[in-house]
């Protein structure tokens, strides 16, 4: 239980130099931060180790076909949030302006990095941990909150939303699964449709 609750407090102090502070650039800051936390969960995860990184070809399948119903999820959510909210649009635009800058650089980064790791942290170890205490269920749901959680240092509605709705799905499909390959496949999938071929924006 200390180290889930040492694990917590840890990436909520990175998401707050992160996103709140912003003393580092955002794509350096959030790359170290998360590359941190996803080393320190696959040293922890010891004789889970083998069971989370399960892979089955048809995991490829299942990270490509959630990877596209999320995105239309996220489709239409940003539609209807553009019909009540207002600040929704200048939100959005808000984040896609912390990563840009030299795609070239940073959509690989975020694709091969960034999103494998978030996987591995966040469902690889937090909802792993909680699950084994509370149970799927609520693990699944408690490690999803906690997902949403560290990005409110951003004082970004938006993202929090997202944070969450993703949270809950990917953190789905490793209850599922019980692999995280179908979410890392599934994440960064979802990252390419987003932020390359058709972003928010």
């Amino acid at each position: 239980m200390l180290s889930l609750i040492l694990s917590l407090l840890i990436a909520a102090i990175l998401m707050l130099v992160v996103f709140g502070l912003k003393i580092v650039p955002f794509m350096l800051g959030i790359s170290i931060s998360i590359g941190i936390l996803a080393i320190w969960s696959i040293v922890d995860a010891r004789s889970d180790r083998r069971s989370i990184f399960r892979f089955k070809s048809w995991y490829i399948l299942w990270g490509l076909v959630s990877a596209v119903v999320l995105y239309l999820i996220f489709f239409i959510g940003n539609y209807v949030s553009g019909i009540f909210l207002k600040s929704s649009s200048e939100q959005v635009s808000v984040f896609y302006d912390l990563i840009s800058g030299n795609l070239l650089i940073t959509i690989p980064l975020m694709v091969l990095m960034i999103g494998p790791a978030e996987e591995i942290f966040w469902r690889g170890m937090i909802q792993r941990k909680l699950s084994k205490r509370i149970g799927d269920l609520y693990g699944w749901i408690l490690a999803a909150v906690f997902y949403a959680l560290v990005h409110i240092w951003a004082a970004n509605f938006m993202l929090f939303i997202a944070a969450l709705v993703g949270g809950l799905f990917w953190g789905w499909l490793y209850k599922r699964t019980g692999s995280l390959w179908p979410c890392i496949i599934s994440h960064s999938i979802w990252i390419i449709l987003a932020f390359i071929i058709f972003p928010f924006q």
